[in-house]
């Protein structure tokens, strides 16, 4: 039973992932979200491809940015971002973990080091530093709580699914074999849903982009929507990211506010890892 769900599964990711990186060439979202789509669609399958054609793909040619503007979009982007990035390190901390046997506690803690470290500096900090007008150290600044808070509340979603799966699925600790892949897909699609409530907050706070559009100049886009868009590279280009529009105007999160967040996000993950623990006892 199991064998031949786990083979549905990969033959639809197969053909979502194609879908995905034929069809996301049209669509003008950034380089950066395109990669992340690709990725969640790799780690989810053919939920993948339902949240970019939902969230991200142009309905008609010219309407992405008002398409796009919408807060549970917005923050769908966040969230894709995050998960996108955190899950490579993610999978490789998984992988490194498997093949040198490491206990529970050392492959979570694997995880999330490589997950932090590859989703902060890499996919958040590296590839969005033109956000933070070209500084690398700068955008390391800006995103190390957002990625922080939006990490942990990850892993306490991937965490007691990995554990458990991984203990009731005969050769899911292999990553040579499918049943590994499966249960790390699983685990991070459930991921998703619980790093999405803090997304929204990140989002509605400014700390975190969502979706964004950069046309060429020579691409229709919708008059209605012109006015949102704003030059953020130095090439030929328009983009138009949701939240720049209110920034100018909203207050920087209080460094109590803050504090409280990043508590919040510990506790969430703690109760991830403590039903995990309780998980292995059944």
């Amino acid at each position: 039973m199991l064998d031949g769900v786990m083979l549905l599964w990969f033959l639809l990711t197969a053909l979502s992932l194609l879908f995905v990186i034929v069809d996301i060439r049209s669509t003008p979202e950034s380089t950066v979200l395109k990669w992340g789509f690709i990725l969640l669609t790799a780690y989810m399958g053919p939920f993948g491809a339902f949240l970019y054609v939902l969230g991200c793909r142009e309905p008609l040619p010219g309407l992405h940015e008002r398409y796009v503007a919408t807060r549970w979009r917005q923050v769908l982007g966040s969230t894709m971002h995050c998960v996108a990035g955190d899950g490579v390190g993610i999978l490789a901390g998984a992988v490194v973990a498997s093949i040198f046997h490491f206990p529970p506690a050392l492959d979570i803690a694997l995880e999330y080091i490589l997950g932090f470290g590859f989703g902060w500096a890499i996919f958040q900090a590296l590839f969005m530093r033109d956000m933070a007008g070209g500084s690398y150290t700068r955008a390391l600044s800006s995103t190390f709580f957002p990625e922080l808070l939006s990490m942990n509340c990850l892993m306490a979603g991937m965490v007691p699914v990995m554990t458990w799966a991984m203990k009731n699925t005969p050769m899911a600790h292999e990553p040579t074999g499918p049943a590994f892949w499966f249960v790390m897909s699983m685990a991070l699609l459930v991921g998703v849903i619980t790093a999405y409530p803090m997304n929204w907050w990140l989002v509605s706070r400014h700390m975190k982009h969502g979706m964004m559009t950069i046309r060429s100049s020579n691409e229709p886009t919708n008059e209605d929507t012109m006015h949102a868009s704003a030059s953020e590279h130095s090439h030929d280009a328009h983009t138009a990211p949701a939240w720049r529009a209110e920034k100018q105007t909203q207050k920087p999160v209080s460094k109590r506010v803050l504090a409280g967040m990043t508590i919040l996000s510990f506790v969430v993950f703690g109760v991830g890892l403590g039903i995990a623990v309780l998980l292995t006892r059944f």
